[in-house]
């Protein structure tokens, strides 16, 4: 009897639905330099001297529903703004890696990064939420952003 019931387990989890896919990012490819929608959505980047940034929706084609959006940028900040990240975040280097789309991977700084919960959510506001990444010692910062 034990033999047919591992038979049983066996067959109903081997017939279980395949994993559905990942929800990918798309966009246009283009790379945007403005400041404005940046800093609209999120005002912690308050005294941001450059940006290039990419956007666009995340799901799948045959889903249908309301799009999520997504946002990679590399922020430029001036030395004073990245201190005071610093001083109320305190981040730390934990070796996380910005996972960009592929058009953003040449303007990305080398690391380490300095990340974490509180940095993260520095960057949290209304429908968006952000992972943050700030390359030590460059003044710059990588933000992965979804929201809607």
């Amino acid at each position: 009897m034990r033999r047919l019931w591992a038979l049983l387990l066996v067959a109903a989890v081997g017939c279980g639905a395949p994993p559905a896919p990942v929800a990918a990012k798309s966009g246009t490819g283009e790379l945007r330099t403005d400041l404005d929608p940046l800093l609209t959505r999120f005002p912690a980047l308050d005294g941001t001297t450059g940006a290039r940034w990419m956007s666009g929706t995340r799901g799948r084609a045959d889903v249908p529903g309301p799009s999520t959006y997504w946002i990679d940028a590399v922020v430029e900040l001036p030395a004073a703004r990245v201190e005071e990240l610093v001083s109320a975040h305190s981040p730390t280097d934990e070796g996380r890696s910005p996972d960009v789309v592929d058009g953003m991977r040449d303007h990305l700084p080398a690391g380490p990064f300095l990340t974490g919960a509180a940095l993260d959510a520095a960057f949290h506001r209304g429908s968006w939420s952000a992972s943050a990444h700030l390359a030590r010692g460059t003044g710059r910062l990588v933000l992965v952003a979804t929201g809607g």
